[in-house]
């Protein structure tokens, strides 16, 4: 992954008090506002490298046990903000961690804003969403990554 692009990105994501709504999983917003669509390479998923597989399959392993309470709205607030806590710390390996070539990583950071806008939702600093509806986001990023992204087993979250 580019260094210097994706860290401005999660800059301005930090740097918000409260993130704009999403109208869909597969949309992102930039600090300019502009809006970015996932999309295949030329039909095929994209590349990935081991950081990315690796934290993306922690990610799906810490939310697949809480789906059901998420479905059902029973989450505690300190759960939300634990599973806020364990998205961030995955995102950011995967800031630190993640080479892809420029194109591949463009569509990841897509998936990472996602991320980051549910966590934020999840731990209160985005109050115009629940901290439902974060951790709903974060799941529809992970099932767009594994839509999206050559991750061999990586398999989607139920619904």
């Amino acid at each position: 992954m580019h260094r210097p692009p994706i860290i401005a990105t999660l800059a301005a994501l930090i740097a918000l008090p409260a993130l704009p709504a999403l109208a869909a999983p597969q949309h992102a917003h930039d600090a300019a506002g502009t809006q970015h669509t996932l999309q295949l390479n030329a039909g095929q998923k994209w590349q990935t490298d081991a950081p990315l597989r690796a934290n993306m399959a922690s990610l799906r392993t810490s939310l697949q046990p809480l789906l059901p309470g998420i479905h059902a709205d029973t989450l505690k607030p300190d759960d939300y903000r634990q599973l806020a806590a364990t998205v961030e710390a995955r995102v950011t390996d995967i800031v630190r961690q993640c080479r892809l070539p420029a194109a591949a990583d463009a569509q990841l950071h897509i998936i990472v804003g996602e991320l980051f806008a549910g966590a934020g939702a999840m731990k209160g600093t985005d109050t115009a969403h629940t901290p439902r509806d974060g951790a709903v986001q974060v799941v529809a990023a992970i099932n767009d990554y594994a839509r999206y992204f050559n991750d061999p087993g990586f398999k989607p979250l139920g619904h």
